[in-house]
C-alpha cells in the first residue's frame, strides 16, 4: 500500500500541459507525478528535465535512453520504475521481441555489442555502491563518444531521481505496467512489490 495516496489529476489544473506530455510517453498518467503534485514546482521541473535528457534531437535515441532507465531502476530494485521504464521504451520504438528478450540482452541477437556495453553500465551507474570501474568505461568508450555517455548517464540519473521517489513513497503501480510485468518480468523475479 502506498505510504501517500496520489491526488486526482484534476486536482492541479496548471499542471494539465505537464501531465498529457505523460500520458504521450506512458499512454496514462504515473501515480508518482500525481503524489507529486502536491509541490507543482517540482512536477514542472522534473517534466523539464525529462525533455532534456529524453531529447528525441540528442544523440542517443530515446528508446536506448528507456531501456537503460530500465536498467538502472532494476539495479536499484525500483520495480515501479522497472515496469514503467519498458512501457515507455514500447511507445519510443522498442520492438516487443526485443523487449521479450530483456532478460537475455547478453546473448541475443536483438542486441548490439554497443547496447550490451551501455546496459552493463546502466546497471553499474545505477548500483549502491556505484559498480563503474574502468573496465566498464573502456567497453563503453569503445562505442559511444563523450557526448553521448553524457546522455547516457543522465538517462540513469533520471531515473534515479524517481527510483528513490517511488521506492521510498511505495508508489501504487498502476494497471499497463503491472500487466507488462506481470508477463515480461516475473521470470526474472519481479513480483511488482516495493523493493525487489
Amino acid at each position: 500500500m502506498a505510504f501517500m495516496q496520489p491526488l486526482p489529476e484534476q486536482a492541479t489544473p496548471e499542471l494539465s500541459d505537464t501531465f498529457e506530455h505523460f500520458r504521450e510517453i506512458l499512454g496514462f498518467v504515473p501515480n508518482s507525478l500525481l503524489t507529486m503534485q502536491r509541490r507543482p514546482e517540482i512536477v514542472r521541473a522534473f517534466g523539464v528535465l525529462t525533455d532534456a535528457v529524453m531529447n528525441p534531437e540528442g544523440s542517443v535515441d530515446p528508446a536506448t535512453k528507456r531501456l537503460l532507465a530500465h536498467f538502472a531502476s532494476r539495479a536499484a530494485g525500483c520495480q515501479y520504475c522497472e515496469a514503467h521504464s519498458l512501457i515507455a521504451a514500447g511507445i519510443s520504438g522498442v520492438s516487443q521481441e526485443k523487449l521479450d528478450a530483456i532478460w537475455e540482452y547478453q546473448t541475443s541477437e536483438l542486441y548490439s555489442d554497443a547496447e550490451r556495453a551501455a546496459l552493463d553500465y546502466a546497471l553499474a551507474a545505477g548500483s549502491v555502491p556505484n559498480g563503474v570501474d574502468d573496465e566498464i568505461m573502456q567497453r563503453l568508450r569503445q562505442h559511444w563518444n563523450d557526448d553521448q555517455i553524457v546522455e547516457l548517464l543522465a538517462a540513469v540519473c533520471l531515473y534515479g531521481f524517481l527510483n528513490r521517489w517511488n521506492d521510498s513513497m511505495a508508489t501504487e503501480l498502476e494497471d499497463p505496467p503491472r500487466q507488462l510485468g506481470e508477463r515480461l518480468l516475473k521470470s526474472g523475479g519481479w513480483d511488482g512489490q516495493r523493493h525487489s
